[in-house]
């Protein structure tokens, strides 16, 4: 991938504290919100500028990437509305709380240095959404640099535009047409919260085994052969960032598994395998071809296995809870490798990812298996 003046690489102390797959999953909240703030934007842009003819996109388009596997990130904006012959960029923020004392903007994204001033960037808008309050604000970058204090914004750790409360609450305006919108939001992100918990569980598991070596004076085998061989040996390169010399191979070998015969477990360990391989290699066609093919019979799989009550039914054998989390833990996975695939080698075979977690049909029903099956207490591990 060639780095544009619009990608920039991310910061090493943003990352080192985080697995990727951690990284990924923060890196993925702003995109849920973006994707489910755009239906609304597309109704009330119009009314905003008194045009008949408003068209809203995500920057980006069906490429969008919500972060680039090969580095970086991207500093296009958020939105882009074409209103009439003028093309505005809108950048996209919100709050989840209503207490805060300063609303943030970062210094590039309000204005260009010009020798000792930062000029404010011209046909470049922000909309910003309070969530809890239902509220929100539209206004453009010279508005910000009148009204804010320059300073450093602890959790950034870096400087920015700083606006004090009182005047950002005196343009805020309620809109309760935002409240299904924020009730989505919030529900996807806790699927997201809730399907990453599905590595902590196979990483106890993982520890427990090792654990038997000692404790128990045990033998542990993992001889690549089967499902859960090629399984315990990608948890443990993941974990150790190594990759294998035979990936490509490998991951030729585990997309054979991917049929209408497996289960929701089965289905999760394989594309977490599938995931961590490809992201080590360079697909080839043929290879290209085959995970096109596999990805979509595993979202048709996963959609045969659908209930109309929000659960996933593939085995008896397994909880209606961990069916729950095998089966958000497989889309969120195959969604980045569609979008990514998408982005770098484009995959129009593919349908792009529109929306976080598109591939869950019945997402509040969903939500209430979670919230009636979830035990209390729920252990953490670490390997």
């Amino acid at each position: 991938m060639s780095l544009d003046g619009k990608t920039i690489y991310a910061q090493s102390s943003d990352i080192k504290s985080r697995t990727y797959l951690q990284y990924r999953k923060d890196m993925k909240k702003k995109a849920i919100a973006e994707f489910e703030f755009l239906d609304w934007l597309k109704v009330k842009l119009p009314k905003i500028y008194q045009e008949e003819k408003v068209e809203v996109y995500k920057a980006g388009g069906d490429a969008f990437l919500w972060f680039l596997r090969k580095g970086g990130i991207t500093r296009e904006a958020d939105f882009i509305a074409n209103v009439g012959e003028q093309a505005i960029e809108f950048e996209f923020q919100y709050a989840d709380k209503i207490d805060l004392d300063f609303y943030d903007f970062k210094v590039s994204k309000v204005g260009k240095k010009q020798g000792r001033e930062r000029i404010p960037h011209q046909g470049k808008q922000f909309i910003y959404i309070i969530k809890p309050t239902l509220q929100y604000a539209i206004f453009d970058c010279q508005w910000i640099i009148q009204n804010s204090e320059y300073g450093m914004v602890p959790a950034w750790r870096s400087f920015a535009y700083r606006v004090p409360k009182e005047s950002f609450q005196a343009i805020l305006q309620r809109d309760d047409s935002l409240l299904n919108t924020v009730n989505m939001i919030d529900i996807k992100n806790e699927f997201l919260d809730f399907q990453f918990q599905l590595l902590d569980i196979w990483k106890g598991k993982f520890s427990y085994l090792l654990q038997s070596v000692i404790d128990e004076e045990k033998i542990v085998r993992i001889i690549p052969k089967d499902l859960d061989s090629f399984f315990n040996v990608v948890l443990v390169l993941d974990n150790l960032q190594k990759t294998p010399q035979n990936a490509s191979l490998w991951l030729v070998y585990l997309l054979s598994y991917i049929s209408n015969k497996i289960d929701t477990d089965e289905l999760a360990k394989l594309v977490y395998c599938i995931d961590f391989l490809y992201s080590k290699i360079s697909l080839k066609e043929n290879e290209l071809k085959e995970l096109i093919s596999k990805i979509q019979e595993s979202i048709s799989f996963i959609h045969s296995i659908e209930q109309t009550d929000g659960s996933y039914k593939s085995s008896v054998e397994i909880s209606p809870l961990e069916e729950t989390r095998n089966a958000l833990f497989s889309i969120n996975l195959l969604e980045d490798i569609t979008q990514d695939m998408i982005y770098y080698y484009k995959a129009n075979l593919l349908k792009p990812v529109k929306k976080i977690f598109k591939n869950v049909s019945y997402p509040e029903q969903t939500l209430k298996i979670i919230h009636q099956t979830k035990p209390n207490n729920q252990s953490s591990f670490a390997l």
